[in-house]
């Protein structure tokens, strides 16, 4: 059996045969390196492992992508950073199985994420997986149950949890700055760089089939490729998903909000429609029991008069509102007070959380993890449910308790996705 059939063939293991694991600890003192696997060596990818040789405690020993170029590439840049040149796989499979290895960073688009993260819990990997958690809420589910079976120490990539001016916010309304807050808005709005439209051959050192993995195989075209997938329902699932998940996590943390209970989602395709598959302008009501969150984008036009507010958190609250970005907050009371813009800048906030999931893999420390499994399935299942309403044109009411869509026949099966013809789905 070729390669690719193997992939296809191979079922993952589910939840259910996971065993628990006894994962090593190691003291600061020591000169041992944390042992890393790469899976997926694009851009991102690169991104987080660059993070982590940065804390001098790594090594990374092998590195896997379907795409021959990446994989050269990025060996080539590791190799020139740490010294050594780590080993290249085109399987990830293969790559699991690398004696000695410790830990691996899931940088992978999300349609690969649930079948490469339960395989990495059954060999007993701690694991670094970039977000959105999963493509859709079934899958989350399963993986939070793998990492519970396996009890590794997982990190999943919201490193905007380190933004001094999110903690700041966090602050200030927990002080009653704002007094109560009635509502929340969200919102990113820009214009993307988009790619060629037209079908062609994949690049030739790009193994297209296997990159699709699970999902369904699109004809290749460049606007769905490498870093163009992310407006692509297939693969990315559109702009509230891939990027819009940073701030609705973002309220989450700042309010200690669960999941909402319920939502109503509009837009269409206004502008780019036959450039992308999702739509270009999106409003979404999300009902949390403590007050609506309301995200709005735009892929076109100039957005806000005032561009600094493209991106970024409205709170709204009796006393005052407050916007939040990465960087900055604004803050207005009540009544003929001059607006409050005070900079905060949060510098290496990737770094900072690939760090922190380092030193909590080699103290054995998880209080050093700023995001769970656990709450990372709570913003992406926010976000998936958003547009499982844009999807249906309807109302989805969710039951937390019993983690399920309720009295929604059509939204209810938009929480598990068909796996493709060689591909057998987790179980949760």
């Amino acid at each position: 059996m070729d390669r690719r059939n193997f992939i296809q063939n191979t079922t993952v293991g589910t939840a259910g045969m996971l065993t628990a694991f006894s994962f090593p600890v190691f003291g600061r003192n020591q000169q041992q390196k944390l042992k890393i696997g790469l899976i997926g060596a694009g851009w991102y990818g690169m991104v987080i492992t660059k993070a982590a040789l940065e804390t001098g405690d790594v090594e990374v020993v092998a590195v896997c992508d379907v795409d021959s170029e990446h994989l050269n590439n990025s060996a080539t840049e590791i190799e020139k950073l740490q010294g050594t040149r780590p080993v290249v796989f085109a399987d990830y499979r293969e790559l699991l199985d690398v004696k000695g290895l410790q830990a691996v960073f899931i940088g992978t688009p999300p349609q690969w994420h649930a079948l490469q993260f339960i395989a990495a819990c059954e060999k007993g990997l701690h694991i670094y997986c970039e977000k959105p958690l999963s493509y859709d809420v079934e899958e989350g589910k399963a993986m939070m149950a793998a990492a519970k079976k396996a009890g590794n120490i997982v990190q999943i990539g919201f490193q905007r949890r380190q933004s001094n001016a999110f903690k700041k916010a966090k602050e200030l309304i927990q002080t009653g700055t704002l007094g109560k807050v009635y509502e929340i808005g969200v919102q990113i709005h820009y214009n993307p760089v988009l790619a060629d439209t037209t079908i062609q051959n994949p690049p030739a050192s790009l193994d297209w089939e296997t990159w699709c993995g699970p999902a369904p195989k699109l004809d290749y075209r460049p606007n769905i490729g490498h870093k163009a997938w992310r407006l692509e329902k297939e693969y990315g699932n559109g702009h509230l998903v891939d990027w819009g998940i940073h701030n609705i996590d973002a309220v989450r943390k700042i309010m200690d909000f669960g999941m909402p209970n319920s939502f109503y989602t509009t837009g269409g395709m206004n502008v780019l429609d036959g450039k992308i598959t999702t739509p270009d302008t999106l409003r979404a009501v999300m009902n949390f029991e403590q007050c609506p969150v309301i995200w709005q984008h735009r892929l076109w036009g100039t957005g806000d008069l005032n561009t600094q507010f493209n991106n970024g958190i409205f709170f709204y609250g009796e006393n005052a509102t407050l916007f939040a970005s990465d960087n900055k907050l604004v803050l207005t009371k009540n009544g003929r007070n001059p607006q409050e813009v005070t900079d905060i800048p949060s510098p290496k906030m990737q770094e900072n959380h690939v760090a922190g999931f380092v030193n909590a893999v080699k103290t054995g420390n998880r209080n050093l993890l700023s995001c769970l499994p656990e709450d990372a399935f709570l913003s992406t299942a926010t976000v998936q449910l958003a547009m499982i309403s844009y999807y249906t044109g309807s109302v989805v009411k969710w039951d937390a308790k019993k983690e399920t869509i309720v009295d929604n026949e059509a939204a209810l099966k938009l929480l598990a996705r068909p796996y493709r013809k060689g591909y057998n789905r987790p179980k949760s």
